[in-house]
């Protein structure tokens, strides 16, 4: 073979091999590229979702609260019309969407303390508790259990 030949088959040679080399180093980069953008998702989409559940779980206590307020505040005798329970029919009304909505966006342990707080305070709310027993001390635990739940999940 000529000399020819033999630089023309050699630079042939290294313009292919630049080529590949070229094609590896864009081909690494843009899956790099698309594994950064689906990590950068997922972060926002797991924030997102935190914002969320710290929503509800706000709304959640918030409506405990009132609940309670109202559990403390409740008259020895009242009837459908009594303004009492009016006001506390929307409360307990509003506390029972919050908690369903608990069991859609939180793991089943969370909803069932969640569950447990409710069944107590409606209990409290609507029925009384007997003479000598405080309404903070019966709710206690079963708020301490969903309060500790809640943050396990949200860590």
């Amino acid at each position: 073979m000529s000399g020819q030949v033999w630089v023309s088959l050699i630079s042939l040679g290294g313009v292919a091999l630049g080529s590949m080399l070229s094609y590896l180093v864009q081909h690494r980069t843009q899956q790099s590229a698309e594994r950064a953008e689906q990590q950068r998702q997922q972060i926002a989409l797991s924030e997102t979702r935190r914002a969320e559940r710290l929503t509800l779980l706000e709304r959640f206590i918030e409506v405990g609260a009132e609940a309670e307020r109202a559990a403390f505040s409740r008259p020895a005798e009242f009837d459908d019309t009594h303004p009492w329970h009016r006001t506390t029919q929307d409360v307990m009304n509003r506390l029972w969407v919050a908690e369903r909505l608990l069991r859609i966006q939180f793991p089943l342990p969370v909803h069932d303390a969640a569950r447990a707080y409710f069944l107590d305070l409606n209990r409290t709310v609507w029925e009384g508790l007997p003479d000598g027993e405080s309404v903070r001390d019966y709710l206690e635990d079963n708020r301490l259990a969903f309060l500790d739940a809640a943050r396990a999940v949200m860590g």
